[in-house]
């Protein structure tokens, strides 16, 4: 890595990190806006890995007049964090825009890929946008008839982020369901933290999206991927630890409210597996609907395994207990979850 990159991203990391501070003590003095909101630019992806309900092969991506529409209405909200996934986002050919955007608006920007379509100078663009947080999911060490994305393909897209990107990127490697070697996930994990990145490890479930316990192996896998992440906030809950062993847990989601998923029909949905509520349009979406889903039990709640949602919920979980309940209960989306345990890593500088 050149000298003047690594000075940019030891910067770039601690203003981020200073900004997500700011974050944190605003969300406990008040709850009225949303922490992290995150928004599909586009529903298409290059890729079809099997247990993904997240894509398809053909759709348009949303106009960028649209996206700015969309980023503009989350700032007035007060949003904190605006992650961008998909489909593929890097598919968006305006994707550049939407970040520069979100940061000119004062919010934080993250970017979920698959990482195909990374080369030095799109990372090189990513970077002049201002984009903060990168994550890439790794499923396997070998691609095979689930998954495309190994460690073989991509290796070479994370060298090329560990000599050209300023903004932080972290590695997710899955375990579970579906997974014929759990020792890939270790081989990942260490490859993340030998080029310099943050290493978290998800959990594959049935094709219900119902918690199912790892095996011995697996949870030994897990928990020593796990203990890479020191410095993590989220070492302080056991909320991942009960997703591994096929355990409910008993926490308060603030989906709709303190967390927003804003599918590409600019519509918000409490997240990614439980689209269709309460679907109502961004633009229309109040303070009161907000609110109203602030103190909206969710019976999908105890069996969640969106762990971004209960991250973000972990501000007021102290408080407010839920009162309210929904409407009408949407249906799961298909296929198997897919969670993401984020920050359970380890940083290396330098």
């Amino acid at each position: 890595m050149h000298e003047g990159t690594k000075i940019r991203r030891a910067l770039r990391f601690a203003h981020t990190r200073v900004r997500e501070w700011r974050m944190i003590a605003k969300g406990l003095l008040s709850t009225r806006h949303p922490l992290l909101a995150h928004i599909i630019p586009t529903r298409r992806c290059n890729l079809s890995c099997t247990y993904c309900n997240e894509f398809d092969d053909h759709s348009k991506p949303v106009p960028l007049a649209e996206m700015y529409k969309r980023i503009d209405r989350l700032a007035a909200m007060g949003t904190a964090i605006i992650t961008i996934s998909g489909g593929e986002p890097l598919l968006h050919s305006e994707l550049d825009q939407v970040i520069a955007r979100i940061r000119r608006r004062g919010m934080i920007a993250g970017l979920i890929t698959n990482g195909y379509l990374l080369t030095a100078e799109r990372i090189a663009r990513l970077n002049r946008a201002g984009l903060e947080h990168l994550q890439i999911s790794i499923d396997n060490v070998l691609p095979d008839e689930v998954s495309k994305k190994s460690l073989k393909v991509l290796d070479q897209k994370l060298r090329l982020l560990a000599e050209h990107a300023t903004f932080q990127v972290n590695i997710n490697s899955v375990l579970g369901s579906g997974v014929k070697n759990p020792e890939d996930a270790l081989v990942v994990a260490h490859r993340a933290i030998e080029l310099g990145f943050t290493s978290t490890v998800g959990i594959l479930h049935d094709g219900n999206g119902q918690l199912k316990p790892l095996s011995q192996r697996e949870t030994e896998i897990f928990e020593e991927i796990m203990k890479l992440g020191k410095r993590s906030f989220s070492r302080f809950n056991q909320f991942q630890h009960n997703i591994a062993q096929g355990k409910p847990n008993d926490w308060r989601c603030r989906s709709g409210s303190r967390y927003l998923y804003i599918c590409e029909n600019g519509l918000v949905h409490w997240c990614s597996q439980q689209r269709g509520y309460p679907g109502i349009p961004l633009e229309q979406y109040t303070a009161e609907d907000r609110r109203r889903e602030f103190y909206t039990s969710k019976p999908c709640a105890p069996r969640c395994t969106v762990s971004c949602v209960q991250q973000v919920a972990m501000i007021d979980n102290w408080r407010s207990p839920q009162t309210l309940k929904p409407v009408a209960a949407p249906s799961p989306a298909p296929s198997e979850s897919l969670v993401q345990l984020s920050g359970v890593g380890v940083r290396e500088e330098g």
